[in-house]
């Protein structure tokens, strides 16, 4: 199935690389608008929005510390004056700081638990509060089999993921009547940098896991996100879509 998102915003956090950047390349070639933020590296946003050709006209690009309430704040006043309110957030912004809870510096707690579940909280409650005006709207957030399963050495990402899970389903019981739909997708082991600083032996360790013996492709999230994005996907609501390859 083709989806057509014509004449739709979408904001995609962290969407201007790895998993984040195949989402807005798939909503820009289904017709969308895409807001995509980014924090600190500009010139791969740029060297992104430079590869999209005639699709980067329809592209905007927005430094935001998804963590920073009062900088999301500021990012949704702001589009709001450019007359962009989203029909459509993906929550994908995330890290790793990996170690084993024991050692594990306070720091590195407290940045993996506010990027994946503050950062959630600030761009999703002024999402809704736009969406509800148009009485629709499409919440997708990527958390990830980890927060289900558990890894040694990621109880803060294992945490933050599995509380995204459970804001997800609450939040879909809260909006559903004002035709706002919100999922999650879950991605398993897919090829960014995410999980290129991983060594040979750990990487070979998790392909030997997956029942299909190899890693995921971004594309492959991207085209499960549309779909939940998707006016298609009306009837799905608080649920998780596992892209594992079979874990």
């Amino acid at each position: 199935m083709k989806f057509d998102f014509t004449d739709q915003v979408a904001i995609v956090t962290g969407g201007t690389r790895g998993i984040g950047r195949a989402i807005s390349t798939a909503f820009l070639s289904a017709g969308g608008r895409v807001i995509a933020t980014y924090l600190e590296n500009e010139t791969a946003a740029a060297a992104f929005q430079s590869s999209l050709g005639e699709q980067s006209d329809r592209l905007s690009l927005f430094p935001v510390n998804v963590v920073d309430y009062q900088k999301v704040e500021a990012f949704y006043r702001e589009i709001d004056k450019q007359g962009l309110v989203p029909d459509v957030l993906v929550n994908n912004a995330g890290i790793r700081k990996d170690g084993v809870l024991a050692m594990m510096p306070p720091g590195d707690w407290s940045k993996v638990i506010a990027t994946h579940l503050d950062g959630t909280y600030n761009m999703t409650k002024f999402a809704i509060k736009a969406m509800i005006r148009k009485r629709y709207g499409r919440i997708v957030t990527i958390t990830s089999p980890v927060g289900k399963y558990g890894f040694a050495g990621q109880a803060n990402y294992a945490a933050a993921k599995a509380g995204q899970v459970g804001l997800t389903r609450a939040l879909s019981k809260e909006v559903a009547s004002r035709g706002i739909t919100v999922n999650c997708v879950s991605p398993g082991f897919i090829g960014t940098d995410l999980i290129a600083d991983l060594p040979e032996k750990q990487r070979q360790y998790y392909i030997d896991q997956v029942p299909l013996k190899r890693f995921g492709k971004p594309e492959e999230v991207a085209s499960c996100v549309l779909f939940l994005a998707s006016r298609e996907s009306g009837y799905i609501n608080g649920t998780t879509l596992e892209v594992t390859g079979g874990l």
